[in-house]
């Protein structure tokens, strides 16, 4: 017996000796895999702070403002609880109805006016050949982006000046009368569409471009080849091609429906125009930093934000029924 278990006992210490090898091994292999991705963690960090701090911890404390009556001398921990006080007459205000109609409807007319005008104007311009007039139109169409809000918003009141505005001038001389537009509440949805195209066409533009460049050049050879025109190569190859991008933005595009710029709307909207031109952005503006009812502007907020998750997730769950793409 004894010698059949030195045997065992030699095998059992080799096959020890063995896994600790290995062990070692592997525990030098995962310190190695550490170090060399630390600077990619050190990368993530910044970001992740960004989103803790100025996104996480606002939300939080939202939330908690709006369950309250907050008080700015008080605190958050020390105000009185409110519960759903300020969401319930949010609902039973007279402005409620108005708000979401606006609202609304100036994000409507952005999806079907201002949402495909990027494309177009992608597919229109991967159709010319000559280089410098192509890059020199890509060019020009990225500038209104970069203008600010306000000096958008000076524009627009030069223009439509009843007295010497350019598009009254224009009005006049086709014998039609001087009309002030900022005053009238009928033409505000147009003109903040409109603006919103200028100043978005180009910049929004980009992602269509890049996307067009990763077509394979091939396709259209063979379509070529096989008789096909410039339309039917738009409709049967760039347009599947471009496809994945465009549910993508529109899905987020759809998550942002109850989001509006209010910069520019509360650069060009007065009394006389809030029939049309106040949606929840502004009306949150005036209610929490104009009267300084901070509760009730948190339960407005959160409400927007709340019904926009809502809206893309089931924006995202007929795009996954209809099509191979979606945000998750």
């Amino acid at each position: 017996m004894k010698g059949e278990s030195e045997p065992l006992s030699k095998n059992n210490v080799a096959t020890a000796k063995l896994s600790t090898v290995t062990g070692v091994k592997k525990s030098t292999s995962r310190q190695n895999s550490l170090k060399k991705a630390m600077p990619y963690y050190l990368m993530f960090l910044l970001p992740l702070l960004y989103y803790l701090i100025f996104r996480y911890v606002p939300v939080i404390m939202a939330v908690v403002i709006s369950l309250t009556d907050y008080n700015i001398y008080k605190g958050i921990l020390v105000s009185e609880w409110a519960g759903f006080k300020h969401f319930i007459d949010f609902f039973n205000s007279v402005y409620f109805g108005r708000l979401l109609r606006n609202t609304l409807m100036i994000n409507l007319l952005n999806l079907v006016f201002v949402f495909p005008a990027p494309i177009i104007f992608a597919l229109l311009l991967n159709e010319v050949r000559h280089t410098v007039i192509k890059r020199t139109v890509q060019t020009i169409s990225y500038l209104p982006h970069f203008v600010s809000t306000v000096i958008v918003a000076s524009m627009a009141v030069t223009f439509l000046s009843p007295s010497v505005g350019l598009i009254n001038n224009i009005l006049v001389k086709f014998g039609m009368e001087r009309t002030n537009f900022l005053l009238d509440p009928n033409y505000f949805w147009g003109i903040y569409t409109a603006l919103d195209l200028w100043k978005t066409l180009g910049w929004s533009a980009i992602l269509y471009f890049a996307t067009l460049t990763g077509i394979n050049t091939e396709l259209y050879e063979a379509a070529r080849v096989d008789g096909a025109n410039r339309w039917k190569q738009t409709w049967h190859i760039t347009l599947p091609g471009i496809a994945p991008t465009i549910i993508i933005l529109l899905l987020l595009k759809i998550g942002d429906m109850l989001e509006v710029g209010y910069e520019l709307i509360v650069l060009l909207y007065n009394p006389n125009t809030y029939l049309t031109a106040d949606v929840i952005g502004t009306y949150v503006y005036r209610r929490g930093i104009l009267d300084a009812n901070y509760s009730f502007a948190s339960a407005v907020g959160l409400f927007q934000s709340v019904m926009g998750l809502v809206l893309i997730i089931i924006a995202n769950k007929l795009a996954r029924k209809y099509s191979e793409t979606s945000l998750w």
